[in-house]
C-alpha cells in the first residue's frame, strides 16, 4: 500500500476523532462546573499528549524532517493498523455517547452529573 494512500486514510480518521471530541466537549461547555479537581501534574501531561498525539504525527505526514525513519511493512500491517483505527474511532464514540452529559474532557464535576452504571 502506498505511503500517501496510508497518510490520507490518518488524516480522514484523525479528522474523525476531532470531530467527536469537539461535539461532545460543545455539549458540555454550557453546564456550570461544580467542582474542577485538576492536579498540578495535568498540564504536563496534557502537553506530552500533545507532542506524542499531534505534533509528531502531523510533522512526519506534512514535513520530510522524519524520513528517516521510514520503512515498509507488508500490506496486511497495514490494513491491520488501518481496522484497528477504526475500531478504536467506533470505541472512541461508543464511550464519549454512553458517558452523555457526564463525559467531560478532564477531571470536573459539572451540574447533573451522575454515576453511570450501564454502556
Amino acid at each position: 500500500m502506498e505511503m500517501r494512500t496510508l497518510k490520507i486514510i490518518f488524516l480522514i480518521c484523525y479528522a474523525f476523532v476531532f470531530v467527536i471530541r469537539i461535539y461532545y466537549k460543545r455539549r458540555t461547555e454550557q453546564k456550570v462546573i461544580v467542582d474542577a479537581r485538576k492536579i498540578t501534574q495535568e498540564k504536563g501531561l496534557r502537553l506530552l499528549m500533545l507532542v506524542g498525539v499531534i505534533i509528531l504525527p502531523f510533522t512526519y505526514i506534512f514535513t520530510p524532517w522524519l524520513a528517516i525513519a521510514n520503512y515498509t511493512l507488508p500490506v496486511w500491517v497495514n490494513v491491520l493498523g488501518i481496522l484497528m483505527f477504526v475500531s478504536s474511532l467506533w470505541l472512541l464514540w461508543r464511550s464519549h455517547h454512553d458517558l452523555g452529559k457526564n463525559w467531560s474532557p478532564t477531571l470536573q464535576i459539572r451540574e447533573e452529573h451522575g454515576l453511570v452504571k450501564n454502556g
